[in-house]
C-alpha cells in the first residue's frame, strides 16, 4: 500500500515534500485553493527541483479557476522538471469553489475541460472556446526543449457520485475519495468498483486514494487535546461548514453527520451566524481557516467524539487498524492530510506507514 501526503500549500511546501521522500512517502499532493492557501504549481515547481522520486499532484486542481491551455502549460512545466513524476488530480470543486460562494462546476463541464488538457499534452490541435469564441490551439513548440509533453501526466479524478464514478472509468482515471473513516471508505470503493467493471477495465487497473486527517495519539491523550484539534480538527470542522453551506446557502450535504451528532451540528449553525455579524457574504467567514485551522470561536465545536468520528485519530494501533481495513478493502494509497505549522507530525505517520511497507 503506497502513502502520500497532502498539504493546504504554501511557498515553502518543498521542505516537507523532501522529508516525506526521505520517509518513504509515494505521492504529495497539492491544494488548489487560491482563496485560501498558496499558489499549487508554484509550490509543485520548488517541490519538484528539490526531490527525485516521490511524484507531485495537483489536490484536487478546480477546472472552473483556470483556463484549460494554462493548465496544460503548467503541468507540461513541471513534468520538464520532474518528468513522469506529475499528477493531474481534478475534481468538480468544494473548497476552492465554496471560498468564492459558489457550488460545485458540472461534471460535463470537468469532463471537456481534461479532453483540452490531455489533448495539448499529447501535443494535438484541440478544439476548444475562448471568450465566448470557438479556438483551436496547440503547443506551437515544445521541441524547444520548455516543457515535455512527452512523459505522461496521470489523471486522478475525486469522484463521489454515481456519475463521477462513471467519468472516472471511462477515463480509465485513478480515483479519490475522502471519507468519515473505513466503513464508509468500504462501501465506496465497492461503488467505484463496480463502476470499473462495468467500463470493461480490468479489476487490478483501478488505482484508489482515500485521503484523511488525523492525530496519533499517544497513550492517555484524549482525542480532543490540543495536538489533537490542530491536526484533526480542521478536518471536522469541514463537516459543520458543509452544514452551514447547506442551511444558508442550499448547497448540498453529500457528507451529512450522523443523528448522534445532529445537536453539536445543529448548535453551530445556530452560532455560525454571530461569527463576524458585520459580514453579510457567509460563506467569506466559513471557509476561512478550512482545512488548515480551527478558528477561536469553533473551538467549543471539536469535542472528541467529532473528530474521531470525522478523521483517523486514535492510538497507534486504532489508527494502524483503520488504515489495514481500507488496504484490505482494496485501496491502493492512504494519504495523509498536513495541516500548516503542524508539518512534524508527518513522523508520527512515517511510524505508521513502517506497519505496511
Amino acid at each position: 500500500m503506497d502513502f502520500g501526503i497532502a498539504l493546504a500549500t504554501t511557498a515553502d511546501a518543498w521542505k516537507v515534500t523532501s522529508r516525506a521522500e526521505e520517509l518513504g512517502f509515494s505521492h504529495a499532493w497539492f491544494y488548489d485553493t487560491q482563496m485560501l492557501s498558496a499558489d499549487c504549481f508554484v509550490a509543485m515547481g520548488a517541490a519538484a527541483v528539490n526531490t527525485s522520486k516521490i511524484r507531485l499532484g495537483t489536490g484536487v486542481l478546480i477546472p472552473s479557476n483556470r483556463i484549460p491551455a494554462v493548465t496544460a502549460n503548467a503541468f507540461a512545466t513541471l513534468n520538464q522538471l520532474a518528468p513522469g513524476r506529475i499528477d493531474f488530480g481534478v475534481g468538480t470543486g468544494f473548497t476552492g469553489r465554496r471560498a468564492m460562494g459558489f457550488g460545485a462546476m458540472t461534471l460535463s463541464a470537468m469532463a471537456e475541460y481534461i479532453r483540452v488538457v490531455y489533448g495539448l499534452l499529447a501535443g494535438e490541435k484541440v478544439e476548444t472556446t475562448f471568450e465566448g469564441k470557438p479556438a483551436r490551439i496547440k503547443f506551437l513548440n515544445p521541441e524547444a526543449g520548455c516543457i515535455n509533453t512527452e512523459d505522461p501526466v496521470r489523471l486522478t479524478l475525486s469522484a463521489m457520485g454515481p456519475r463521477g464514478r462513471r467519468l472516472t472509468a471511462q477515463l480509465k482515471a485513478d480515483w479519490m475519495t475522502f471519507t468519515n473513516g473505513p466503513e464508509p471508505a468500504s462501501a465506496q470503493l465497492a461503488d467505484m468498483q463496480a463502476s470499473w467493471a462495468g467500463a470493461g477495465n480490468p479489476a487490478d487497473d483501478l488505482y484508489s486514494v482515500h485521503f484523511g486527517l488525523g492525530c496519533v495519539l499517544e497513550d492517555g491523550e484524549p482525542a480532543d487535546s490540543e495536538r489533537a484539534i490542530i491536526q484533526a480538527g480542521p478536518r471536522a470542522m469541514v463537516q459543520l461548514h458543509r452544514a452551514v453551506d447547506e442551511a444558508v446557502m442550499g448547497l448540498p450535504n453529500t457528507q451529512k453527520l450522523p443523528d448522534w451528532l445532529a445537536d453539536l451540528r445543529d448548535r453551530y449553525v445556530q452560532a455560525a451566524a454571530s461569527f463576524e455579524p458585520d459580514e453579510p457574504d457567509r460563506y467569506l467567514v466559513t471557509h476561512r481557516g478550512h482545512l488548515m485551522f480551527v478558528r477561536p470561536e469553533e473551538r467549543p465545536y471539536a469535542t472528541a467524539d467529532l473528530i474521531r468520528y470525522t478523521s483517523f485519530t486514535g492510538t497507534e494501533a486504532e489508527i494502524k487498524a483503520d488504515i489495514a481495513a481500507l488496504r484490505d478493502a482494496g485501496y491502493s494509497q492512504f494519504t495523509i492530510q498536513l495541516i500548516p505549522g503542524a508539518e512534524a507530525a508527518i513522523e508520527d505517520w512515517a511510524r505508521i506507514k513502517a506497519a505496511f511497507d
